[in-house]
């Protein structure tokens, strides 16, 4: 299994700002799950392991894992990191989805 998945200069920035206050989480994971306004959902958590089967993308030395059931709804997407009037948050530029919701957390295919 292979996938795309590109990370922003700014958030990888981010992701090096907030994994350096973990003791052990050293890696960002995203994922995708059903639910949200729009029928499917991105999750980020941090980790300190890869799975045999996770996807390692690498930007200015941070990794993201992405597990091979969300790379095939992900494929082609790019990561970045918005900090703007309305607050300050990842957001997932997914060539795959046809609509998404208002926050960019949850989309549809």
């Amino acid at each position: 299994m292979s996938g795309t998945i590109t990370i922003s200069t700014r958030a990888a920035k981010r992701i090096s700002h907030i994994i350096a206050k973990e003791d052990i989480n050293k890696m960002l994971r995203i994922s995708v799950s059903g639910g949200g306004c729009s029928g499917f959902q991105y999750g980020f958590d941090l980790e300190n392991s890869q799975k045999d089967d996770d996807l390692v993308f690498e930007k200015d030395g941070i990794k993201v894992l992405v597990d091979t059931v969300s790379i095939l709804y992900m494929d082609g997407s790019e990561i970045d990191f918005v900090d703007d009037l309305i607050g300050a948050s990842f957001q997932v530029k997914n060539p795959n989805a046809t609509a998404a919701c208002g926050c960019g957390t949850s989309f549809s295919i």
